[in-house]
């Protein structure tokens, strides 16, 4: 495997979809999710879980998209990491 690897945690909390659960609220979650994603947008893993009710295959789209979102912004951060001068 070469490239950038980046994971973040999503979930529902009150009824809210967030991204990069503090423990507090991954501690309150209805669903969490753990995503790690390549670069190049391919999945290394995902794995969700429902505390109390299930979840519905909207909320889990939803919740792959706001972990999408958070992925990039820490590739872009790994990117800028890997071009400075340390």
């Amino acid at each position: 495997m070469k490239g950038l690897v980046a994971a973040v945690s999503v979930g529902i909390v009150k009824g809210e979809a967030l991204c990069d659960l503090e423990y507090v609220e991954d501690s309150a979650a209805e669903t969490d999710m753990n995503v790690v994603m390549m670069e190049d947008g391919r999945m290394i893993e995902v794995q969700g879980t429902a505390e109390g009710e299930p979840f519905s295959h909207d909320e889990l789209l939803a919740l792959l998209a706001l972990a999408r979102g958070g992925i990039e912004t820490i590739f872009q951060a790994q990117k800028a990491a890997l071009q400075s001068n340390f």
